[in-house]
């Protein structure tokens, strides 16, 4: 089971949020210190997984709705062409151990990959 971290906090309400969409599983949100015009942070609503590789074994169907709402953001808050962020491990930027993907999107050139 994952620590509690500051996305666990945003699911159970804790700490309050601009959501942009919310399903069963899923819950997507403005990122706070965003990277590109459009990014937005879509994380399971499940605080057991700390990264991408737990979830899709555990859950590929949680996973997969996550892409799906990902793809559903691009379309609405973008022209639908989106980049998809997991970082997986400290060593490679990820400092939030509750699995979430950036949603990137608008114009990317010269930015550098996402941390958190």
């Amino acid at each position: 089971m994952a620590a509690e971290t500051v996305f666990g906090k945003i699911v159970s309400g804790e700490i309050p949020v601009e959501l942009l969409a919310e399903t069963d599983r899923v819950i997507a949100f403005p990122d706070m210190n965003p990277q590109a015009p459009v990014h937005i942070l879509v994380i399971p609503k499940s605080t057991e997984y700390e990264n991408v590789a737990e979830l899709a074994a555990a859950e590929p169907e949680t996973l997969a709705e996550m892409v799906e709402v990902a793809k559903r953001l691009a379309a609405e808050h973008a022209n639908g062409d989106f980049r998809l962020i997991f970082n997986t491990g400290a060593s490679v930027g990820q400092t939030v151990f509750h699995v979430h993907a950036h949603v990137l999107a608008g114009d990317l050139e010269e930015r550098s990959l996402v941390g958190a």
